[in-house]
């Protein structure tokens, strides 16, 4: 009888720093006991200080990646990060919408912290109208949120417009979405989980004194896709439920604020003024 590991695929850009894109991702799947796949959507020159540039890959190049893995290998979950265009997304949203990624999670990549546009103007309206409609989960920070609901929406300020906000993103088509509250000010962190059948869940954590920050949105929606994939595996349903959905979120959760602290005082860059550095993705794997 054959055996294999649960099956995720990462639809991204690179981060030749390796601390966010496809190479977060990677490591993020390794680590939460998944085996990893990808897509690449594009080569970004970026580091602790920011992108300085990008080169977009050919959609056709992207469907012939996606057509390698998804022709040959069975996969459980897919999380999407960084979707340049109006095109990319709606080849992204054709293959979601025949059945062909799983348990779908989106990162709604927009604008580095650097600042530098990692989504096409264009191409927001594709992603409102079109990619959150086929998503399982969008995972959206505070800023992202907003403009994923309109153009001049101010940003969420508490708790309770999180909420309001994440019930209206939620009534656009995703079956669920978590909204991430670390680009708050100050005080503890509140992400706030809303699903379509109407429940709330508020995680509320410590906040991590670091610079080291970078790439913290792709690797936790890397690791809820990674736990969606075992925990549906290891309980052989044919959806996720959001009981399982929650216990998935709250499991990344964990991890990322264990991978938070444990790079909390890391010097990785020549020049650490201004620099955000990477989070630790190893941090339950002991090194030698």
């Amino acid at each position: 009888m054959s055996t294999r590991p649960p099956i995720v695929l990462s639809i991204a850009g690179t981060d030749p720093s390796g601390g966010a894109g496809i190479h977060a991702d990677l490591k993020t799947f390794t680590a939460r006991g998944v085996l990893g796949t990808t897509a690449i959507t594009a080569l970004v020159a970026q580091n602790t200080h920011g992108v300085s540039r990008v080169y977009p890959i050919d959609d056709d190049f992207v469907s012939d990646q996606l057509d390698s893995v998804l022709n040959d290998m069975p996969v459980d979950a897919t999380k999407s990060g960084m979707l340049g265009s109006r095109s990319l997304v709606e080849l992204v949203v054709e293959r979601a919408a025949q059945g062909q990624l799983g348990f779908y999670a989106v990162d709604p990549v927009m604008v580095a912290t650097s600042g530098h546009r990692l989504l096409e103007v264009d191409a927001v309206a594709a992603v409102r109208d079109h990619l959150l409609p086929v998503s399982d989960l969008i995972t959206p920070n505070l800023p992202e949120a907003a403009l994923l609901i309109g153009d001049d929406v101010p940003v969420a300020q508490n708790p309770q417009e999180m909420v309001d906000q994440a019930r209206q993103l939620v009534d656009r088509g995703p079956r669920a979405v978590l909204l991430k509250g670390g680009h708050a000010i100050e005080g503890d962190v509140a992400d706030v989980l809303v699903t379509a059948d109407g429940t709330v869940t508020e995680f509320t954590h410590g906040r991590v004194a670091t610079p080291n920050t970078h790439g913290t949105g792709c690797t936790l929606s890397a690791a809820i896709t990674a736990e969606v994939a075992v925990l549906k595996r290891g309980r052989a349903v044919a959806e996720v439920s959001s009981d399982l959905l929650h216990e998935a979120v709250d499991n990344a959760l964990d991890y990322l604020a264990r991978a938070l602290k444990s790079a909390a005082d890391w010097q990785v860059s020549l020049d650490p003024k201004d620099a955000h550095g990477p989070v630790d993705h190893q941090v339950d794997i002991v090194r030698r």
